[in-house]
């Protein structure tokens, strides 16, 4: 009855790891192709890079397919992963990676 199922809480020592996520995903997708119920998978803590973001998209890709990469099927639990993709889109932007100032909210 489960709309999503998580990885961890993020505060635990061990939070996501491939492993495990591989394990999920398989189920996830056992019970798709029993019920036709799609859930959702959401891996948290841990994941602090844009680099880190675009290897569980990819596992999810593999394991999943597409239609499970919209915000309805996928949700990445990480608070510090949003000041490394500005940090990236600031580079990309401006060809230099920014200071802490200029980016204050990071």
């Amino acid at each position: 009855g489960s709309d999503f199922i998580k990885t961890s809480t993020g505060k635990e020592t061990v939070n996501a790891t491939f492993p495990v996520a591989i394990v999920m995903l398989r189920a996830i997708r056992d019970f798709f192709w029993k019920t036709g119920n799609k859930i959702g998978f959401k891996p948290a803590g841990g994941i602090r890079s844009a680099k880190d973001a675009l290897a569980w998209l990819s596992l999810i890709k593999e394991e999943l397919g597409d239609e499970w990469l919209k915000p309805e099927l996928f949700r990445i639990g990480a608070s510090t992963l949003l000041s490394d993709i500005e940090r990236q889109i600031y580079h990309h932007v401006t060809g230099r990676y920014a200071a802490y100032h200029d980016l204050p909210m990071s």
